[in-house]
């Protein structure tokens, strides 16, 4: 019984840090589309770095703890926050 509730626990985590992280890449991408003036502007990437820097925040918010993060958790939740900013700004970008 114990070891459903921890899997359970393990995706529920999975699923928090995983949804965070792709809703700040693309919030960051859709601020970068109005506050930026091309692809070319800085502004851009530092509304990467700062939703970057936030998602621990809200993770920590919701309830994960991210003192057990490892290398490998925070290098996941980077690039997927980088991936979904570069998709959603480049969408934006080319339309």
């Amino acid at each position: 019984m114990t070891e459903t509730l921890d899997k359970q626990a393990a995706h529920r985590r999975g699923v928090t840090v995983t949804t965070v992280a792709c809703l700040t890449g693309v919030a960051a991408g859709l601020g970068a589309n109005v506050v930026a003036s091309g692809a070319t502007d800085r502004l851009g990437v530092a509304l990467l770095v700062a939703a970057v820097a936030l998602n621990l925040g809200i993770i920590r918010v919701l309830g994960v703890d991210v003192e057990d993060f490892s290398a490998k958790d925070h290098l996941y939740t980077a690039f997927m926050t980088f991936a979904l900013w570069f998709v959603t700004w480049g969408v934006l970008l080319s339309a």
